[in-house]
């Protein structure tokens, strides 16, 4: 009798729960949760992944063939334009040299001074950034002995979405990822006006160039980007899910004196996916309803998914 009577209570428990639940289910109930609007600041960030490279990067190349002589520089050095890097002999010379070296030093001293080496000289003002060709080394017209750079930026591919929030002289940080916690500063100085398609994406090449250049700066580097986009220091602040985007016209729920909520229509400024400036439409005294349960809960939730405001990486609505 006593387990029968447990059981009992059990079903009638299930069954009253079971009840409870499809009759609210049915009839639609919504359940409002109430939000008071604040002020405080609001960022739209992104971030890009780049690398170090040149500015301009040069292959320095023999004007004829012949024979590495000397090289007179080393991978990080400086150079400054005109500045003699290596010497060669042109493939005559070398032969004649190498034809001296049979009849003694001084042979090849009178040799020397009769056909001078030919200097490989520094086109601009930079830096060594590989030396390719040792002394002794055969080398033709299309061989590159040293390679060099001017400077060393910072350059990203750009999502043609983004492009929008970057212009000419903008600040922006960066760091390392051979060195996460030094952050660095620098300010873009191109935008490419071509596009490029990577992996069925349209993007843009930018080039930052850093406020300064550690030493620790190699090409080849990767890096990443963090863009400020938009900011705003004292916005009227909503959180995302408050507003319903239809048709782009943009609304929400307001508490009023009757049991209906009011319907009313803002404009909104900069959102970074959790939080919206309201920009109009609405003050610091009121108090956003945000529906929660029954059909109008799951209709407005759709309509904010199908139609609503872009999330992160979108700049202004």
């Amino acid at each position: 009798m006593k387990r029968i009577l447990i059981i009992s209570v059990i079903v009638i428990v299930v069954a009253a729960a079971a009840g409870y639940f499809l009759a609210h289910r049915g009839s639609g109930a919504v359940v409002y949760k109430e939000l008071k609007l604040r002020r405080g600041p609001i960022a739209v960030e992104f971030r890009e992944t780049g690398s170090v490279s040149p500015r301009n990067r040069l292959e320095i190349k023999p004007p004829i063939g012949g024979r590495i002589e000397d090289v007179l520089v080393v991978e990080g050095q400086k150079v400054k334009k005109g500045e003699v890097m290596a010497w060669m002999s042109s493939t005559d010379r070398a032969a004649m040299l190498d034809a001296a070296h049979s009849k003694g030093a001084d042979e090849v001293k009178r040799w020397e001074d009769i056909y001078k080496p030919t200097p490989i000289i520094a086109p601009l003002d930079g830096f060594i950034i590989d030396r390719s060709k040792e002394p002794g080394q055969a080398i033709s017209p299309s061989d590159i002995v040293v390679v060099m750079a001017d400077k060393l930026i910072v350059q990203a591919n750009v999502d043609e979405t983004d492009l929008r929030h970057i212009r000419l002289g903008q600040k922006v940080e960066f760091f390392l990822d051979a060195y996460p916690d030094m952050k660095l500063e620098g300010a873009v100085e191109h935008i490419a006006y071509e596009s490029q398609v990577i992996n069925n994406v349209t993007v843009y090449t930018v080039k930052i160039r850093p406020d300064r250049v550690p030493e620790n700066f190699r090409a080849g580097m990767t890096a990443t980007i963090e863009v400020k986009a938009d900011s705003k220091d004292d916005a009227l602040l909503l959180p995302f899910d408050a507003v319903t985007d239809k048709n782009g016209v943009k609304t929400v729920l307001v508490k009023s004196d009757t049991e209906k909520p009011e319907v009313r229509t803002i404009e909104t400024g900069v959102s970074n996916g959790k939080v919206v400036e309201v920009v109009s439409g609405l003050s610091n005294d009121d108090i956003v309803l945000i529906a929660r349960g029954g059909k109008r809960d799951r209709k407005a939730s759709q309509t904010r998914m199908m139609g609503g405001i872009p999330g992160m990486g979108g700049g202004r609505h």
